[in-house]
């Protein structure tokens, strides 16, 4: 069991920057691999990128590699996912998700999520 809150969102234009934090509750934080996903309205809810349980795999939407970071501090119970070089396409609801075990990039196999944070990206 999890509890999750991301923040860091707002409103930023293109070309811009954001970094955005889910701070994790429970004592075994490092036995879930993370995952950011996003949901722009009218949309499905799509995968970003995801971190195995130590942090030392990443992976990546075809659509965000090269411009976004994923990575975690274990010991603050903190995932991040830094964006770079935004356009207005990254406009969404960003949520942080969690599940025991190895990474998935499909939504259906996240067990915990949070709340979810605001992007928007003007042109």
């Amino acid at each position: 069991q999890v509890q999750l809150v991301e923040s860091g969102g707002g409103l930023v234009q293109g070309g811009g920057s954001l970094r955005l934090s889910c701070a994790a509750s429970g004592r075994t934080f490092s036995t879930y691999a993370m995952g950011w996903f996003r949901q722009a309205p009218g949309k499905e809810r799509e995968f970003v990128a995801t971190v195995s349980r130590s942090g030392g795999t990443t992976g990546y939407a075809d659509s965000v590699k090269g411009r976004f970071t994923i990575s975690r501090d274990n010991a603050k119970n903190t995932v991040y996912l830094q964006m770079n070089s935004l356009k207005p396409e990254d406009t969404a609801v960003y949520y942080c998700a969690a599940r025991k075990g190895v990474t998935k990039i499909t939504p259906s196999e996240y067990n915990y999520w949070g709340q979810g944070t605001q992007v928007t990206v003007s042109s």
